[in-house]
């Protein structure tokens, strides 16, 4: 049997996957089975941020795994306390709790607000608002939060406690907060499954507005968002907001699972011991590889990622058979006049990978991309989209 073969016989089938099978790559450049090249805009979903074989990643996850692979969070762990703080260190906020994905973060981010709400307001004060079109992750309590109907169907009941507004439609948030008993307002500041459609800045600032004047915990998801791909570290430093509660993943690790959900001051002490935990969460693998990632998303890296952006948007913008390009940084969408999938298949027969959200053609590159590589594919890409 074929690798296809096996995988649809004992894999569940969960995933719509592309016929292709990837077995080795070095930074943009990823290889298929028969050693075909690719140049890779997806990046496994924003994780690969310094795209595949990044040598001062695996020399740092290489070096923790001559040490110790996992402690549990029993013991105290270097990488674990060291990433800690890191993230605090470039953001302000004051504590960290680690888990492995982004649906994870997400969570302990509800369960710090509804403690919020309890102690500031009582027990009756646990709903959260989000927006309608965001995704927060694919657990019960996450999927409540995702203001998407397509994702609750089949899993109902859906967990209690969170109302949805329209996007950048600050009177129906206003209204949401006035006729329900809340303990925080929980957004992405891109919308990624949504589309990849970027909230509006005045209507962001607004809602911190709101939130600090009704006692609510802001809390920003930055699982695809953050770790440079914005062209800020955090994409909440380009809104000019100070968030109460950061949730990041994907590109963190570098290609390894891990989750963190950033305290800032209203929150830090929080938590107590036991009232959340994870066996995985902090390892010391997956923190030394996340440890890399952030040390080198300095300045010059951001800058990069702009200038790329700003190319990006300029090529297909107003391009023939491009009907509109949205998103910020290297997270952006872009809605062809042919059909998304079509274009996407194209692209990969002419060695080009992208990927979807919703109608959209969607490109996460890494942050490190090439030029030369980045204006090839963007060539095919928007050829492509002409035809």
């Amino acid at each position: 049997m074929t690798i296809k073969e096996i995988d649809k016989q004992y894999i569940a089938n969960t995933y719509a996957r592309f016929d292709l099978q990837l077995v080795s790559g070095k930074g943009s450049l990823v290889y298929d089975e028969t050693g075909k090249e690719y140049i890779d805009l997806g990046t496994g979903i924003a994780v690969n941020g310094f795209g595949v074989g990044d040598t001062a990643w695996k020399e740092a996850v290489i070096a923790q795994l001559d040490k110790i692979q996992h402690t549990s969070n029993l013991y105290y762990s270097e990488p674990c306390a060291l990433l800690a703080k890191t993230l605090c260190e470039r953001t302000g906020m004051k504590k960290v709790f680690f888990s492995n994905s982004g649906a994870e973060a997400n969570e302990c981010a509800i369960k710090a607000a509804r403690k919020y709400g309890e102690i500031k307001k009582g027990k009756d004060h646990f709903v959260i608002v989000t927006l309608k079109n965001s995704f927060h992750g694919r657990t019960i309590t996450t999927l409540s939060a995702t203001g998407q109907g397509v994702f609750h169907e089949h899993f109902t009941p859906m967990t209690d406690g969170f109302v949805h507004a329209e996007a950048n439609n600050f009177d129906e948030m206003q209204t949401l907060i006035k006729t329900h008993k809340c303990c925080a307002v929980m957004i992405e500041l891109v919308q990624g499954e949504g589309g990849v459609m970027a909230l509006d800045k005045a209507y962001v600032k607004q809602v911190e507005r709101l939130a600090r004047e009704n006692d609510l915990l802001l809390v920003v998801d930055e699982v695809q968002t953050g770790n440079g791909r914005t062209g800020s570290l955090y994409a909440y430093m380009s809104y000019g907001i100070t968030p109460d509660v950061v949730t990041t993943a994907k590109g963190l690790g570098g290609g390894l699972p891990i989750g963190a959900t950033m305290l800032g001051e209203r929150v830090e002490d929080l938590f107590t011991p036991g009232l959340n935990g994870s066996t995985f969460g902090g390892n010391p693998v997956c923190a030394a590889g996340a440890l890399s990632i952030l040390e080198r998303i300095d300045e010059a890296l951001l800058l990069d990622v702009k200038e790329k952006s700003e190319y990006i948007f300029a090529e297909l913008s107003g391009a023939k058979g491009v009907k509109s390009v949205s998103g910020l940084g290297l997270m952006i969408g872009v809605e062809c006049e042919r059909d998304a999938g079509e274009v996407i298949a194209a692209c990969k027969a002419r060695g080009v990978l992208v990927i979807k959200a919703k109608h959209k053609v969607r490109l996460l590159p890494a942050l490190n991309i090439p030029f030369e590589q980045l204006k090839k594919a963007i060539k095919i890409l928007k050829e492509e989209c002409e035809k």
